[in-house]
Formats: C-alpha cells, structure tokens, sequence
C-alpha cells in the first residue's frame, strides 16, 4: 500500500486506534475485530509485547489493515518497523531524524507534537500528519481550533484523552484524525474476547467523526 493510499485510509476512517495492550494475542484480536467493524487501520504501540511481529502478522495474515508503528522513538526501531512491513509511524513526541527517515523510505508519518514551534519543525522534517499529544489535557477541540488558526493546511490528528463525548468536536475544531486508546478498545471486551462489543463501539465512533465533520465549518481566509 502506498503512502498516498495509507494517508487517503486515515483521512476516510478519521479513527486510529492505539492498541496500547499486554499481549501481542490481544493486539491481534483487537485490530481484526476493529477491522470487522470498519476501522481497518491500527497503531501497534512498541510497548506492546512482541510489537513488530504483531505488526508483522498482521501485514501477511490481513493486508487489508493498515498497522502502524506507535512510540517509536529512535531510528533504529523505525527501520524494524518498516522492515516489518508498518504503514506508518507515530511517537507521542518529535524526532526530526525519525521523520526525516520515515520520509526517506516513503511512509506516512504522524508524528506528536504539542507546541506551535513543534508543529512547524514536524511539518518541516516532512510529517504528513501533525499528532497533537495529550490533547485533551491542553485544551482538548478548543486547542486544536486554536492550532488551525496559524495552521490552516497542516492536517492536525488530536490523541490523548479523545472519547465518545469529545471525538465529533474535535472533528468540528479542524482535526483530520483523532488517536482512540481505552475508550474505544474496552479492556473487558479484551479480557472476555468479545469482538461485537469492540465492533458496536467502532461502529459509534465512525457515526461520531461523520456527525462532527457534518458540522464543520469551512475556514474563510480574510
């Protein structure tokens, strides 16, 4: 899949899911139940258990998910990432190597950023997407509105602290994307490996981000 296909895939689903989990089979379950209720696209964060190979397994066994790498910090784990077979990479932070390597090997890059001064120094490095991270704890959709407003053509994806009550208004503020942890992927339906139960709630999410996109208003540049 290419770069252009993986970004097109994000901007349509406007849902990543963060499978920060305990095991690589939970990870598993969870981005294909995720897949079955029509968000095909994950982030496998590396403090996950085994992360590359879930990554790995899940390029050979569903080519039709797009899986990700998350807190990828260094370049050494970007390149077992996209050796792997990643689609993206994220991190909660900035690296300009990382982003400068990603974009190298021609792969979609979302890395975090909180600042203003971070934002231009993503855009920059060349990130295709600017992951404001925690966003909920700055300000959450009246922050990323606030960042629009500088930044009108830099597709901003809102993470950290996004639930069911705020994800259709960070959709209205501007954002491209938001990052789902917890509120989206229930560790019971984990637990007890209910996939309808993570399907229904993927379902809801979707309904959301159409719902906020509904209601947003185009910018008017003066």
């Amino acid at each position: 899949m290419t770069k252009r296909e993986v970004l097109a895939r994000i901007e349509e689903s406007g849902v990543i899911p963060s499978l920060r989990l305990h095991s690589a089979e939970d990870a598993l379950f969870a981005a294909e139940a995720l897949a079955d209720g029509g968000i095909p696209i994950v982030e496998i964060p590396l403090t996950v258990p085994r992360a590359v190979g879930v990554i790995q397994d899940l390029a050979k066994r569903r080519p039709e998910i797009v899986a990700g790498a998350g807190t990828v910090y260094d370049l050494e784990a970007a390149e077992r990432c996209l050796d792997a077979g990643a689609a993206f990479l994220t991190s909660p932070g900035l690296d300009v190597k990382v982003v400068e390597f990603g974009v190298k090997r021609g792969v979609a890059m979302l890395p975090g950023a909180l600042t203003p001064t971070e934002v231009i120094m993503a855009r920059k490095a060349g990130a295709d997407v600017v992951k404001i991270f925690p966003c909920a704890q700055v300000g959450g959709p009246s922050y990323i509105k606030a960042l629009k407003a500088p930044f009108p053509d830099v597709p901003l994806m809102a993470s950290g602290g996004v639930n069911q009550q705020t994800v259709a208004e960070f959709f209205v503020a501007g954002a491209v994307a938001v990052g789902v942890g917890a509120n989206l992927i229930q560790p019971e339906a984990i637990h007890r490996r209910e996939p309808g139960w993570i399907k229904q709630l993927a379902q809801r999410y979707l309904s959301l981000v159409r719902q906020g996109r509904d209601r947003r208003k185009p910018y008017v540049t003066a």
